[in-house]
C-alpha cells in the first residue's frame, strides 16, 4: 500500500474488510501515588464508570520522595473489550470534547488522552465523599487477525504492511467517532 488520501481508505476498507481497522480494547488507567483509603475510592470509581472490577496496579521502584515503595499498590486499571469499551470510548471522548490531538497517536495507530476530573464524563454526580480523580484512556486499534501474534499454537509475526497506520487511525476516529484533530 502507498501514500493514500482520506478517500482512499474508505475505498480500500469497502473492498476488504480485512483491512478496516477496530476497537481492540480500551484500557483505563487511575494513579494516586498511594496506596489506603484513596486507592479504594479510586476502585470504586472506575467500577461505577466501567461496570468492571478494576485490578491495582503496584510501584516497579522505591521513590523516597513522593513516599512511594517498591510492590505497593499505587494505580488501578481496567481493560475494557467489545461493546463495552466502545460505549465507554463515546463518553471519555464526549468528556474531552469530541477532540484529539494527532500527536496522542503513535505509529502503528495507537492512542492516549487523559480526562483531568472523572465529573466531566456524562452521567457522573460528584460525591463529596469520594472526590475527584483524573484518568488515561489508551485506546488501541488493530485489524482483523490479529489474533495470530497473540495465539498459543502457530504464533506467527504480523507484518507492518497490515497493521495500522498512523493516519489510518485518524482517518478511522473521525469516520467512526466524529472526532475532531487537533
Amino acid at each position: 500500500m502507498s501514500v493514500t488520501t482520506q478517500t482512499n481508505y474508505e475505498e480500500l476498507w469497502k473492498k476488504n474488510p480485512m483491512l478496516k481497522p477496530r476497537i481492540a480494547k480500551v484500557t483505563v488507567n487511575i494513579g494516586v501515588g498511594e496506596s489506603g483509603e484513596r486507592l479504594q475510592k479510586a476502585m470504586k470509581v472506575l467500577e461505577m464508570l466501567t461496570g468492571q472490577k478494576p485490578v491495582p496496579r503496584k510501584a516497579k521502584r522505591t521513590i523516597k520522595e513522593f513516599g512511594i515503595h517498591r510492590g505497593e499498590n499505587i494505580a488501578v486499571m481496567v481493560t475494557l473489550r467489545k461493546q463495552r469499551a466502545i460505549e465507554f470510548l463515546r463518553k471519555a471522548l464526549e468528556a474531552v470534547g469530541w477532540r484529539l490531538k494527532a500527536s496522542s497517536f503513535d505509529r502503528f495507530g495507537n492512542f492516549a488522552f487523559g480526562i483531568k476530573e472523572h465529573i466531566s464524563i456524562p452521567g457522573v454526580k460528584y460525591d463529596p465523599e469520594i472526590g475527584i480523580f483524573g484518568m488515561d484512556v489508551c485506546v488501541t486499534i488493530e485489524r482483523p487477525g490479529f489474533r495470530v501474534m497473540r495465539r498459543k499454537r502457530a504464533r506467527s509475526r504480523i507484518p507492518l504492511r497490515h497493521r495500522v497506520k498512523k493516519e489510518e487511525a485518524i482517518e478511522f476516529m473521525i469516520k467512526e467517532f466524529g472526532v475532531t484533530i487537533v
